[in-house]
């Protein structure tokens, strides 16, 4: 419809308009700060060009790996090496959780954004450490029982005065920032008779929410979905794997991966796995994305496709364009993967000088033990050494190739270093342009593998692990006891000499991302419950505070009124902390924030709850070895082994009170417990299932008992 008005008169006012706006904003940003209206204004602000100016600075950390790179690198000063001795406690937050927290901050003007387990979101207010809002998207805690390694969530984005996060069971939803009202929720999952969880940080890339899936030990097909942030309408999705080969496929770069794949396997029955979890990054001047894809589903490669194949785009980093959803290009690091070598883990963007060449790379150091520089305009493989003790190949070929090792794809047992817990996990990795290097933690978990020659999809087969809550593997787990030796360090890497320049022993795996600054710093919690500064140059331990519970999140650093802070979630847990821990202290989840001078005390964190190895539980010998096939099946990966293993932020159920086993049944069928989290077995197991289960905690206990 044509106006009526003159030319002259519309632009008066449209400046009208202008000046109007400009006027509610400063009154919103002159409104006292933590106030709604403040909140209001200040993330109103954050879009593409507020990221790409805060990574000048990096006063604010305005997204996951504060820049679009990833790079978790603070340019702030205002803490450095000559200084970090004299930081103190400002204050702690209560998240109000005991499972995992594995959580990225974001801060904004001195407003936090953090999750706990259970995708709960919290606001809080840096200058007080005060509670602003929060938001329980009251995920069912019998979902629980659908995710492989613990209810937790990686962070939220932040846009345009929205906060998104994904939940556990599988949904988006988009917050009012300043008063954590809900503006819209979209369910993700696509199947819901597949078991689908949200445990990855959403991406706000122009405009658009793009968030991935988990779930490919259970049997799923990985996807990305993209959703307008302001309506929530999807805008595309891409998958993975390819679907049902009867079906058409959705498009070229499906019928290609289909070619990699083995149809008398049916994969699809089982999913494929290629779930994208965790990893994604993005490169405005290329307008490119970058997304690591998940593991194969199941573990076993000959069962998922019987003749072989690369299986694309499984263990993949994947280039998209981020305003259609197409394929790129992709670079696969693990073809075949046979060993649950994701490639989610965290990708950093980069320039750098590599034989008298600048350029533009990425730096991934994937599950499979070794660290790539892949240049990330066309996908070419540049690099790849490993960085930690690595038994499945024995290097890299000039195409990128992995040169495998005859043991590597056994159908014997046989000890798979790195073992499923990867080299490096999801646990986030940072890198200093000043030192040239980058900073993550490193681990063994030992693992002894073995082909499973009766697996079937579904199956629920006793002594199939997990397979009672839904796990589909293809593989047996320590059938034998694995050699290798458990350890956890902290490491600086060289992406360009391909070489390690320092690290630090940790007392235990399964320790916290870092963040490094342009103060000459590292950051990092470990799993024993300190949280230290070393030297971003020679790794020299510079300060550490005594927190007691372990950490697996990654600390952030950020700028509040001329301030320079700290900030670490807290909470133990994730897969391997399910079952292990290696402090003696328990708590629930919090948020610590440091500064320099500040003097608050820690606060004292209760020791672990950790009862006498059970005793005295009637049960049949002749009970245990198929009780242990059934705890195999429905209790380990949670439980660990009884009497054994100590527990982490689930009990080991050879401590528990003998009258809890006694009384097995009670927990098992509809218990108390099914509201925190813990699996119903009513029609899964029989009550004389229960009884040789319980044959086999007893018996355990009895065995490892010291003799007097």
């Amino acid at each position: 419809m044509q106006s009526t008005f003159p030319r002259g008169r519309q632009a008066v006012i449209g400046l009208a308009g202008l000046l109007a706006g400009a006027l509610v904003c400063q009154a919103a940003l002159a409104a006292p700060k933590g106030s709604p209206e403040h909140i209001a204004a200040v993330t109103a602000r954050i879009d593409e060009k507020a990221i790409r100016a805060n990574a000048s600075r990096t006063a604010d950390w305005p997204a996951y790996g504060l820049d679009y790179a990833e790079t978790r690198h603070s340019k702030l000063t205002g803490i450095d090496a000559g200084n970090v001795n004299q930081l103190g406690l400002a204050w702690t937050y209560n998240l109000e959780s005991s499972r995992g927290v594995e959580a990225t901050p974001l801060v904004v003007d001195g407003i936090m954004y953090v999750t706990a387990s259970w995708s709960v979101v919290h606001a809080v207010d840096v200058r007080t450490g005060k509670r602003l809002w929060s938001y329980d998207p009251k995920v069912p805690r019998e979902y629980a029982q659908k995710g492989c390694c613990d209810v937790v969530n990686r962070g939220v984005a932040l846009y345009k005065g929205k906060v998104f996060v994904g939940t556990f069971d599988g949904r988006l939803v988009a917050l009012d920032a300043a008063t954590g009202k809900t503006v819209w929720e979209k369910d993700t999952v696509e199947d819901r008779s597949r078991p689908y969880t949200v445990t990855g940080a959403p991406r706000v890339i122009k405009g658009k929410v793009i968030i991935g899936n988990g779930g490919a030990e259970y049997g799923v097909r990985g996807y990305l979905t993209a959703y307008d942030a302001e309506t929530g309408e999807q805008k595309w999705r891409w998958y993975t794997v390819p679907g049902d080969p009867a079906k058409p496929f959705e498009n070229e770069a499906m019928a290609k991966a289909a070619k990699t794949w083995d149809p008398a396997g049916q994969w699809w029955v089982a999913g494929g796995g290629g779930t994208v979890w965790n990893s994604m990054t993005y490169d405005p001047e290329l307008n490119l994305m970058y997304v690591g894809t998940g593991n194969g589903s199941p573990w076993n490669h000959r069962k998922r496709s019987p003749k072989g194949g690369d299986n694309l785009y499984l263990a993949s980093i994947v280039a998209l364009n981020p305003d259609t959803g197409e394929y790129v290009w992709h670079y696969q690091e693990t073809p075949g993967d046979n060993w649950d070598y994701t490639s989610v883990q965290d990708m950093i963007l980069t320039d750098l000088n590599i034989a008298g060449k600048k350029r533009k790379v990425i730096l991934h150091a994937p599950k499979n033990g070794f660290f790539f520089v892949i240049d990330r305009t066309n996908g070419q493989f540049i690099s790849a050494k490993p960085f930690t003790e690595v038994n499945w190949a024995t290097g890299y070929d000039k195409k990128g190739r992995p040169i495998e090792t005859p043991q590597a794809r056994s159908r014997e047992a046989f000890d798979s270093v790195p073992g499923p817990f990867g080299g490096h996990n999801w646990h986030a990795m940072s890198f200093n342009p000043k030192t040239g290097l980058a900073y993550f933690p490193v681990q063994n978990v030992p693992v002894n593998l073995a082909e499973d020659k009766d697996w079937r999809f579904n199956a629920n087969t006793p002594g199939q692990p997990q397979s009672g809550t839904g796990w589909n593997l293809g593989m047996q787990i320590n059938s034998q006891p694995p050699k290798s030796k458990a350890f956890g360090r902290l490491v600086a890497w060289d992406p360009v000499k391909q070489k390690e320049v320092w690290r630090q022993e940790y007392a235990s795996p399964w320790n916290g991302g870092t963040l490094t600054t342009a103060g000459n710093l590292v950051f990092a919690g470990t799993a024993d419950g300190r949280f230290a500064a070393y030297s971003a140059d020679k790794g020299e331990k510079l300060w550490e505070a005594p927190i007691g519970v372990g950490m697996v999140a990654p600390p952030v650093t950020y700028e509040v009124d001329g301030r320079q802070y700290v900030s670490i979630a807290v909470g133990w847990g994730g897969v391997f902390g399910l079952f292990q821990r290696a402090t003696d202290k328990h708590d629930l989840g919090r948020v610590y924030t440091f500064a320099v001078g500040a003097s608050a005390p820690l606060p004292k964190v209760p020791d672990y709850p950790l009862g006498k190895l059970i005793s005295g539980v009637k049960y049949d010998p002749a009970h245990i070895p198929d009780g242990t096939k059934l705890y195999v099946s429905n209790c380990v990966f949670c439980h660990g082994v009884p009497g054994v293993d100590k527990g982490g932020n689930i009990p080991n159920l050879g401590y528990v009170p003998s009258a809890d086993i006694e009384n097995l049944a009670d927990f098992v069928f509809n218990g108390p417990f099914v509201k925190k989290g813990m699996p119903d077995f009513t029609g899964k197991l029989s009550r004389e299932d229960v009884e040789k289960i319980k044959a086999f905690i007893q018996g355990t206990a009895d065995a490892i008992r010291p003799k007097p």
